[in-house]
């Protein structure tokens, strides 16, 4: 397996192409216990996460947004008999229907949201996907498939260059599962390629058959992870980190509490394996990641010919692991700041965790995939031609550069 990097947020993404066609599966559920609600004191947010410096407050509306996404999860804990899996939390926190952080009406994405993604930054990022991408519709099917588009921009940037290579796909679907952001790209690609318009296709959930080029970019790393805490020698070693609520002045906030009687036996025997095999020091806190395997067998189920590209943050497992990384990945992105705390204003902060390359490897191989290739980011971008994509966009007169030549610089600088 030949290593691969790629780009998102400002943590270290990595690519990972699987060829061949995959199925899909829904978001990861909990089934909540038949319990009647009581009533309880109100949620008390805090005015910066927990032992961070201040961020901007959102404003009246949003903080109302927040509010009621976190009526629903408070209840959800109630109805649970006093705590939920902290994936159940993460994807309330994140897809909650109209209220989660994507599926809300929130601006997510540039300069006016929370983060800034590759697509985002220049549209070199998408022509030279579209080099990568253009072999793999000539061998296998004129099909793309994108799983989580953001703004569009990464598709109407794909469209226009394998339109200028001569290799327009007959198809673009967009898998989406948020309505609003659904609409968002339609206006977005309706302005910036509206003679291909009839080529892209909105899907609510995964064909039954894949084929031809399925991307995915930053996807994997918004997926719901448990939380578990390693304590070597102590009674109760391994502890599943489950979301609950604790009493403070005014009312009441959530917290991560450990619990050895949630764990499961499979659960517990991965944790200790890990935790063996990588010689964990005593507290140490990480995430076991089970829906992006699960999502990625379930597209390579379904991918009858073609291949799948995963771009994200994320390490093999050996660096995952890492017994220096004690705290794990978990991270949140609210206003272009980064900070550790999932419970800040639900629905108004993206949660994200890196990826665990390995998993998702072995969710392919299990499928019936191969790996074609494991990398940096950079290694790709440059491997693919982005710096001759850049020298051919310089102007051919240095003193006419604008400032938009400088911030195309810029972002490839960024990229690399």
């Amino acid at each position: 397996m030949v290593r691969h990097d790629a780009y998102c947020r400002m943590r270290y993404p990595h690519a990972l192409a699987l060829p061949r066609l995959l199925h899909i599966l829904p978001f990861w559920h909990s089934p909540l216990i038949a319990h009647s609600v009581m009533s309880l004191p109100p949620i008390v947010q805090p005015a910066s996460p927990r032992g961070q410096d201040p961020l901007p407050q959102p404003d009246a509306d949003a903080q109302a947004h927040s509010r009621a996404l976190t009526d629903k999860i408070v209840a959800a804990i109630d109805q649970a008999g006093g705590w939920i899996p902290f994936p159940q939390y993460m994807e309330m926190a994140l897809y909650a229907p109209g209220l989660g952080y994507y599926s809300g009406g929130a601006r997510k994405f540039g300069g006016a949201g929370d983060f800034v993604t590759a697509p985002e930054m220049t549209p070199l990022f998408g022509q030279t996907l579209a080099r990568t991408i253009a072999p793999i519709l000539v061998a296998s099917a004129p099909i793309v498939t994108e799983a989580g588009a953001g703004t569009g921009k990464l598709a109407g940037d794909l469209l226009e260059a394998l339109e200028a290579m001569n290799q327009l796909p007959e198809r673009y679907d967009i898998l989406e599962l948020s309505a609003e952001l659904a609409e968002r790209q339609r206006q977005h690609l309706q302005a910036m390629v509206p003679h291909l318009i009839d080529r892209i296709h909105w899907l609510s959930e995964l064909p039954e058959t894949l084929s031809g080029a399925v991307i995915g970019n930053e996807v994997l790393d918004a997926m719901p992870v448990e939380l578990v805490r390693w304590q070597r020698g102590a009674p109760e070693e391994v502890q599943r980190l489950v979301v609950s609520l604790e009493s403070v002045e005014g009312g009441v906030r959530f917290v991560t509490t450990p619990s050895s009687i949630a764990t499961s036996p499979a659960l517990d025997g991965r944790v200790r394996d890990l935790a063996n095999k990588y010689d964990w020091p005593d507290d140490y806190t990480t995430e076991i990641p089970e829906a992006s395997p699960a999502w990625v067998s379930t597209l390579a189920q379904r991918l009858t010919h073609g291949a799948l590209l995963l771009i994200d943050y994320g390490f093999p497992r050996h660096e995952f692991y890492h017994p220096d990384r004690t705290g794990g990945t978990l991270m949140c992105h609210y206003r272009h700041r980064a900070h550790p705390d999932p419970y800040y204003w639900p629905g108004l902060q993206d949660i994200t965790t890196h990826v665990d390359f390995t998993s998702i490897a072995e969710a392919g191989f299990d499928a019936g995939c191969e790996v074609a290739g494991y990398c940096t980011q950079a290694g790709w971008l440059i491997d693919a031609g982005l710096l001759e994509l850049l020298a051919a966009a310089q102007p051919a007169d240095p003193t006419q550069a604008d400032g938009q030549w400088v911030r195309t610089q810029h972002a490839v600088q960024t990229l690399l």
